[in-house]
């Protein structure tokens, strides 16, 4: 977000104080351009998504929604990003979303970091473990697309080589906003 890479290559980097959109693709992440006007702006545009996925989650699944959350080697900031979801301002309990210690409890994995070589058992264990019908949301740039770190010899380049992604979360780390649309359209893939 410092704005250099919009300096030196104004036609390919825009950086806006906005988050970016998450997508059900890996190839819908690259975008020539946003919108000017993005459906999903910031502001209290939390309340709004939040009691979407409320009803949306109440009508498909006739009761809350259970996220396990798997941290397959990151640098922790998409965690910081992920625990907001439950402070006072975001407070996705009351939607009914809840976090589970167990993937046997959980509707949805939500997945971050670069899916290291040392992690890789311990995410497919964990995929295993979900019962059906399951969601993984893959959340940052890192679980995306191996962010910076890319595919070596100690990360795979994105959670998608380890298990199948449902919804693609990007941002470094994405916004709080960013992760309820995207549980938006995890839902959506629960059906």
């Amino acid at each position: 977000m410092c704005g250099r890479c919009e300096e030196a290559a104004p036609a390919v980097f825009e950086v806006k104080s906005r988050y970016a959109q998450p997508v059900r693709s890996k190839s819908d992440l690259v975008v020539a351009r946003l919108p000017e006007k993005a459906p999903d702006e910031l502001g209290d545009r939390h309340e709004e998504l939040g009691r979407q996925l409320s009803e949306k989650v109440t009508k498909i699944l006739g009761r809350s929604l259970a996220i396990r959350e798997v941290d397959a080697g990151s640098c922790n900031g998409c965690e910081v990003e992920v625990a907001a979801l439950n402070n006072a301002i975001y407070d996705i309990e009351r939607f009914g979303v809840h976090f589970v210690a167990s993937p046997r409890h959980a509707d949805v994995l939500l997945v971050t970091g670069v899916g290291s070589r040392n992690m890789e058992s311990a995410l497919r264990r964990t995929y295993d473990a979900t019962p059906d019908p399951k969601v993984v949301v893959a959340v940052g740039a890192c679980a995306s697309t191996g962010g910076i770190f890319g595919d070596t010899y100690a990360s795979s380049g994105g959670i998608g080589e380890i298990v199948p992604v449902d919804v693609y979360v990007p941002g470094c780390p994405p916004r709080p906003e960013a992760l309820l649309y995207g549980l938006l359209l995890a839902v959506d893939r629960i059906r």
